[in-house]
């Protein structure tokens, strides 16, 4: 748990620092990929979940 909870913090700031120069390519593809991967089997995916369900269930009811 400790080495992918490294490896979240790390892929996450990588991706932070891609998207703060502009530049996006396949690569970075590939990494949010593995991000996600490894964000999934920590303790923070139940967290995600429910804030991504309570994002679309708003996103659900608003009327244009």
């Amino acid at each position: 748990m400790i080495v992918s909870m490294s490896a979240v913090l790390l892929l996450g700031l990588l991706i932070w620092f891609l998207l703060r120069i502009r530049y996006l390519r396949l690569a970075d593809l590939l990494l949010c990929g593995a991000f996600g991967f490894l964000l999934a089997r920590t303790t923070a995916a139940p967290v995600v979940a429910t804030v991504l369900e309570g994002v679309g269930t708003f996103l659900g009811q608003l009327r244009f």
